[in-house]
């Protein structure tokens, strides 16, 4: 593992800026849902906000991701009059999207007037679980595996279309085929080339089963980049199919009679420097370290608390269903995609990691990162035991997961592990979330209730 370089300094920033022709700058961060917010600053505007940073509506805190506002959260409303957010720059997230040349893009971290983290925010959640591992001598490092489905489709279509009887970009049930990407070869370039470009590098980008499905795995690298670089990646791949003419979704579940798409997490502790893989035991028969069965051990333990958080969606439960390779039950297991947490033992020491396949396409890197980190270190620090290894099908071995949002909501509502592990002020606000996104639901009358009880009640 390579140590991230320093932030570039201002002058640097500078005459990179003026070698380049950078004319104008484009700052975001994510909200709870993992939208990205941003806005086009000014040069002048970027170089004085570098030190003190500038303001952002915290708006992006008090509304869902349908920008309808909230009716229960305290950490922004109509009683404080939406105030700023102190939205503080983070220099080494500096990137130059091929297709807009003239514009630096940053990301923003976002504060308290008083530069404390805010408690809402995504990305200062990972930072504050990463320190606690730092703290510790860990140091943890993280990719996402992707999937994703792409049609022949505008915003406008699709609209028209009642998001219903869209025309994906290939026909059949076609997994890793060879054929697909090479006749879609200037999207499969496209999608490689400007995404390498934009400092997301992919190590593997293939089609999956379905019409229209494709995967793609994220090189490895420190868990705080990896979740940019997995949050960058699904609006950059939805910009790169715009310019195809064509539409992408990271639904867990947009079609019933289709697989779902999967957002699996890899995950492993190294030392400070980076030089030695900490879940690595040559000697064990799993070739795992104490400390490796401890964090798994805290990550099995604490899935069903945490399942809100991995599942942040009503649409995200339509994909625990069996024979969907989606994990259905709490547990752990060698090479077992069965499996919620799959241990690979390989090849190569380095590669000795967690898969975390809980999740799906459509989780928030940051909060999902945060919660499996998190409770991997939690297991570290109370020791715990890691539990029976699941063989063959792990679908019914182990504590059942939450199989909706409301029930998994609620669960980690009463998580005294959650709060530990996360902080209370970010679980209060997120449970308050995940409550008015349950209420939504309910309000709403599916094409299936139309379909089943029009005529005959």
């Amino acid at each position: 593992m390579q140590t991230p370089p320093p932030p570039p300094s201002v002058e640097e920033l500078k005459a990179t800026f003026a070698e380049r022709g950078i004319r104008k700058v484009k700052v975001g961060g994510f909200d709870v849902d993992g939208i990205l917010r941003g806005k086009y600053i000014s040069l002048d505007k970027f170089f004085s906000a570098i030190e003190k940073g500038f303001g952002f509506c915290d708006v992006i805190f008090g509304w869902d991701i349908a920008d309808v506002l909230y009716d229960n959260v305290a950490v922004t409303g109509w009683d404080s009059g939406y105030p700023d957010a102190l939205a503080k720059i983070d220099l080494t997230t500096f990137r130059v999207l091929p297709y807009e040349p003239d514009v630096a893009c940053f990301l923003v971290d976002f504060c308290q007037p008083n530069g404390k983290a805010h408690p809402a925010c995504p990305r200062s959640l990972l930072r504050k679980v990463l320190a606690r591992g730092e703290s510790a001598g860990y140091r943890a490092v993280a990719s996402v595996e992707l999937e994703f489905w792409i049609f022949k489709e505008t915003p406008e279509s699709m609209r028209e279309k009642g998001f219903r009887n869209l025309t994906p970009v290939s026909p059949g049930m076609f997994g890793y085929s060879w054929m697909r990407t090479g006749q879609l070869s200037e999207l499969t370039h496209d999608l490689y080339d400007t995404l390498a470009d934009f400092d997301i590098e992919v190590e593997g980008l293939h089609t999956e089963t379905g019409p229209g499905v494709w995967e793609a795995a994220i090189r490895y690298d420190d868990a705080l980049r990896a979740a940019d670089k997995a949050a960058l990646f699904k609006t950059t791949v939805k910009q790169i199919c715009h310019r195809h003419g064509l539409s992408a979704t990271f639904m867990a579940k947009w079609n019933a009679d289709l697989p779902g798409s999967s957002g699996h997490m890899h995950q492993s502790l190294w030392d400070s420097e980076g030089s030695t893989n900490l879940f690595c035991n040559r000697k064990d028969k799993n070739r795992l370290s104490d400390l490796a069965k401890r964090y798994i051990a805290g990550v099995v333990a604490t899935a069903p608390d945490l399942t809100a958080i991995y599942s942040p969606f009503i649409n995200s439960y339509r994909r625990y269903v069996p024979g969907v390779w989606a994990p259905m039950t709490a547990g752990w297991g060698v090479e077992n995609r069965t499996c919620g947490a799959r241990v690979i033992t390989g090849p190569g020491d380095s590669a000795v990691r967690l898969e975390l396949r809980q999740t799906a396409a459509d989780l928030n890197p940051y909060t999902a990162m945060a919660a499996a980190i998190g409770a991997g270190l939690y297991g570290i620090e109370a020791a715990l035991e890691l539990p029976e290894e699941s063989r063959g099908d792990a679908t019914e071995q182990g504590a059942p997961l939450p199989r909706t949002l409301e029930e998994a909501t609620e669960q980690l509502a009463k998580s005294e592990a959650a709060k530990t592990i996360l902080g209370e002020p970010f679980v209060d606000h997120y449970v308050r979330t995940r409550r008015w996104e349950v209420r939504q639901h309910r309000r709403a009358v599916t094409d299936w209730e139309l379909a089943r009880y029009f005529e005959g009640v």
